[in-house]
């Protein structure tokens, strides 16, 4: 079983791409009763703080187990006890949110209800803005939860799949999509959605006759115009279908091994649609990578490969002194400004400090937070004022600590 700090710095290194490959902020995370409290959820949190410690929202859910059975909880004294350990160690955390329970189909939509409103009342220091419940069905049908006034003030967790609801047109998905939201747009988020990404789809075709293309534009321009949040599923994983090792919906492919990892998007129109949807049109290309070992870059100090994780064939060690800097050329297509990410790793017990300069003049003190080893490699996300074509982007510490280990630059 990994570590926490491995698995914190894989988990930071997929959600790097996810963010700057797409735009994401927010992911959602299943906890079951089996591992909740043991040593596997105490590495497991590693991909719950990597996700906060982004900035990211996180949505904790509660996935059918040992505890449940078709859509309904069998054992209710471990479902409350893993609860219970879940919100003591995140609930002041205001970036993570809990949703009692994924697809309470086995529940009528009265004894559904009854259920949430007792997991509320069971949790009164949790804000009811930071609690996701799922419509009936296989959260299919958020009116009768949205109708509850027992339940007021809380988000409603809302699933729409072509696979729910056979085959229809444009307008025929557009329908389907709104009508079991009722008027609760306003307090619902799309927590699952997805399409095959694997096909060669083109879902930028408006006048597409397949059914999966129709779905999902009627989806994502319905969450557009409503102004709603969505989660796709899955970004990573899911289930294995058609003799693959991926499911066929998943938007991004992972590459590497160990910490070195990356992800790479399956299908660019199905991840435009995804940015239709959040407001965040565009097109999805990835960042430019600038590695800390090669040329133009300059590193004073030593290019080492002793610690594993790291892209290319080596990262930037310092030297510890504050005469010392690693030294980035980049380029910008206009001027403005440029999203850096920041990969390093700082194996110190404490924080390294350091001014960072553009094109020589200070744009921000930057601190380094220890990563756990010096193999927990991580990424600080920073935006800086670039003007177009060349840009130099150096750091150097401010004490005789020196700087943590670079890797790379990523810029959008």
């Amino acid at each position: 079983m990994d570590s926490y700090a491995t698995v914190r710095a894989k988990a930071d290194a997929v959600y790097h791409g996810f963010a700057s490959q797409l735009g994401v902020n927010t992911v959602r995370l299943p906890v079951n009763t089996h591992t909740v409290g043991s040593s596997w959820w105490n590495a497991y949190r590693g991909t719950i703080d990597a996700a906060a410690a982004r900035g990211f929202n996180v949505i904790l859910a509660y996935w059918e187990d040992g505890a449940a059975s078709d859509g309904r909880i069998t054992d209710m004294a471990a479902f409350d006890s893993m609860w219970n350990t879940v919100t003591a160690q995140y609930g002041a955390d205001s970036r993570v949110y809990f949703e009692p329970m994924n697809e309470p189909h086995g529940y009528s939509a009265s004894a559904w209800t009854n259920l949430a409103a007792s997991w509320i009342n069971a949790r009164p220091s949790i804000p009811r803005a930071r609690i996701l419940l799922g419509g009936t069905g296989y959260s299919q049908d958020i009116r009768p939860v949205c109708a509850d006034s027992r339940l007021n003030g809380t988000l409603l967790s809302y699933h729409h799949y072509a696979f729910f609801y056979g085959t229809k047109d444009y307008a025929g998905w557009t329908q389907s999509f709104r009508e079991r939201l009722g008027d609760c747009a306003s307090r619902a988020i799309l927590t699952e959605f997805g399409a095959p990404m694997d096909t060669g789809l083109n879902y930028n075709n408006a006048t597409s006759t397949d059914n999966f293309v129709r779905y999902l534009r009627a989806d994502t321009d319905s969450l557009r115009d409503l102004r709603m949040g969505s989660v796709y599923w899955p970004a990573l994983g899911g289930k294995i279908t058609a003799g693959q090792n991926y499911d066929w919906y998943s938007m991004f492919a992972l590459n590497g091994s160990g910490t070195n990892l990356s992800v790479s998007i399956r299908n660019s129109t199905g991840a435009d649609r995804i940015k239709h949807g959040w407001g965040t049109s565009g097109p999805t290309t990835p960042p430019k990578r600038y590695e800390a070992e090669s040329t133009p870059a300059v590193c004073t100090g030593s290019i080492d490969s002793n610690w594993s994780g790291y892209s290319g064939t080596g990262f930037c060690n310092g030297d510890n002194t504050t005469t010392a800097y690693a030294h980035f050329t980049i380029d910008a297509p206009s001027a403005g400004t440029a999203t850096v990410g920041i990969r390093f790793a700082n194996g110190a017990s404490g924080a390294r400090a350091a001014d960072l300069l553009v094109n020589g003049a200070t744009a921000q003190a930057v601190s380094f937070d220890s990563t756990g080893p010096w193999t927990g490699w991580t990424t600080k996300t920073l935006v800086l004022p670039v003007h177009a074509g060349g840009n130099t982007i150096r750091l150097t510490p401010t004490t005789a600590n020196g700087l943590p280990n670079l890797d790379y630059l990523d810029v959008r």
